[in-house]
């Protein structure tokens, strides 16, 4: 589809010196690709002129006049196509945007977005009152960048290419006005904010502070895991577990039953009328040796015994220590396999199953024994709100805080610095430093010695409402602009989409 056009001004401004001029030299038709329309690829063909400059000392002779709205210079798309492709670009990168692109009509390649993303104008960034700053990963482990978050609008302001203190200290030097600074412990930031912005006031984020304390709960924790696991209960006598042994009994319901009994009445009826057992299998449909069976049996019930009734298996030597191990609470079929294998089992994995199955449906009562708690679980239920665990957990944790003092004196901590945390109470902060060094709790006394070295930031991070929220928000949307970026994040594009994609 395409439409036609031609320009009807009386004369342009040249481009370089901005003299306007009427002299026309000549004209063409230029091809601009528009946004389609109902699925189809829309081509705008526009005659336009090219005019000569009247500034003789101008360094550009001629010059081709523009149409607001539609046409720039070496454009081959128009101006609404070429907005629409570049935040496209910045939404969905290269791959991605290239093949929602094809199906709207408007085919365009990854490389010609990724170019439109490079050709985002740069503008200044301002100067937040509140600063927040953060590493993230160009290559985690190896390559760290710096980004910094306008808190008050959550809004990225900057993406530095590394997080030395120079580049930071550089940074905050150019860009005057910061107030507040929100950041982690991190000793280069502190360092670089002091020198860059040495009136600011920083600010310690309280996500970092309890990860912090959380390490050091952790260390507290494998310090005593021998004391972890539940002191075993005192030996008793094992309930004996054993199945009734199977019995001869016929079957008495179920359709074979049933068409055995048939057949052996119409057999033995027709044996009484004088027929030979060749007529009676004729006579029936029958196979020679089913009439003989039938005739030879004075009940029915003698051909309905199981051929496996009474016969012994491979596991019964094995099934007192099955059931002795069932009753101790090992039910899980694979395990007891293992076990009895390296006591000389033969057989395979499947006879055990179905024993074992046999025994949870004849005892469906025994509770499964109680999993060891590990070292990541205590952890987690001590720096967790007691509110939001399961009763479970609750009972497990009480139990282990009776047993193990060192744990519950950590607890006792963790819970007072959590109020401080969540009640905004950063003046007592020093006298929770000071019980913490009175008690015999390394971790916790290397963690309360970290926070003196960075004491007024601290006091402010629980005091004041500023945190690193909105930046570690924007971290996670870094990771995801990676991985659609796949190999091409290269820390120019990556900057021009997290900025302007915003």
């Amino acid at each position: 589809m395409s439409a036609t056009g031609a320009t009807t001004r009386a004369g342009a401004e040249c481009p370089s010196c901005g003299t306007p001029s009427g002299r026309v030299h000549s004209s063409y038709v230029r091809r601009l690709d528009d946004s389609a329309t109902a699925q189809r690829r829309v081509v705008i063909e526009l005659r336009v002129r090219r005019f000569r400059c009247r500034q003789q000392a101008c360094k550009q002779a001629t010059f081709v006049e523009q149409v607001e709205g539609v046409t720039f210079r070496y454009g081959r798309r128009s101006q609404q196509l070429q907005a629409a492709l570049q935040r496209l670009g910045l939404m969905l990168a290269g791959r991605a945007g290239s093949r929602l692109a094809e199906a709207f009509a408007v085919p365009v390649s990854r490389s010609t977005l990724l170019r439109l993303i490079r050709a985002v104008p740069e503008s200044e960034p301002p100067a937040p009152r509140v600063l927040g700053m953060d590493k993230f990963a160009l290559r985690k482990g190896h390559v760290y960048a710096t980004i910094l978050v306008d808190i008050e609008t959550r809004r990225p302001v900057d993406l530095l290419p590394d997080r030395t203190v120079e580049t930071v200290r550089s940074w905050l030097a150019a860009h005057p006005g910061v107030q507040v600074i929100c950041r982690d412990r991190s000793a280069s930031y502190a360092e670089a904010a002091r020198l860059g912005a040495p009136d600011a006031l920083h600010v310690a984020d309280r996500f970092h502070l309890w990860q912090n304390l959380a390490d050091a709960v952790e260390k507290t924790v494998l310090q005593n895991r021998t004391l972890l696991p539940e002191p075993p209960p005192p030996a008793g006598p094992t309930q004996h577990v054993s199945l009734p042994s199977a019995t001869a009994e016929p079957r008495r319901t179920g359709r074979l039953s049933d068409r055995v009994r048939e057949q052996h009445a119409a057999v033995h009826a027709l044996i009484r009328e004088g027929v030979s057992l060749r007529a009676i299998g004729r006579r029936l449909g029958l196979a020679r040796g089913t009439v003989r069976r039938l005739a030879h049996a004075s009940d029915p019930d003698e051909l309905l015994v199981g051929r496996w009734t009474g016969r012994t298996s491979i596991l019964d030597p094995y099934k007192p220590y099955l059931n002795q191990r069932y009753a101790e609470g090992c039910t899980v079929a694979r395990r007891l396999f293992e076990e009895i294998r390296q006591h000389g089992y033969p057989g395979q994995e499947q006879i055990v199953r179905v024993y074992v199955r046999r025994l949870r449906d004849a005892f469906p009562h025994q509770d499964p024994p109680r999993r060891k708690p590990s070292v990541r679980d205590v952890t987690r239920w001590i720096t967790r709100h007691p509110d939001r665990l399961a009763a479970d957990d609750t009972q497990q944790l009480k139990e282990i805080l009776a047993r193990v003092p060192a744990l519950a004196r950590t607890a006792e901590h963790v819970r007072a610095f959590a109020e401080l945390m969540n009640n905004r109470r950063g003046h007592q902060l020093k006298d929770w430093i000071t019980r913490v060094q009175q008690d015999e709790v390394p971790a916790l006394q290397t963690f309360a010695a970290g926070l003196l070295q960075d004491l007024d930031a601290v006091v402010a991070g629980l005091t004041l409402r500023y945190s690193s929220g909105a930046v570690e928000g924007h971290n996670n949307k870094i990771k995801m602009i990676k991985r659609q970026m796949f190999c091409r994040a290269n820390f120019d594009l990556l900057r021009k989409r997290v900025l302007h994609a915003a």
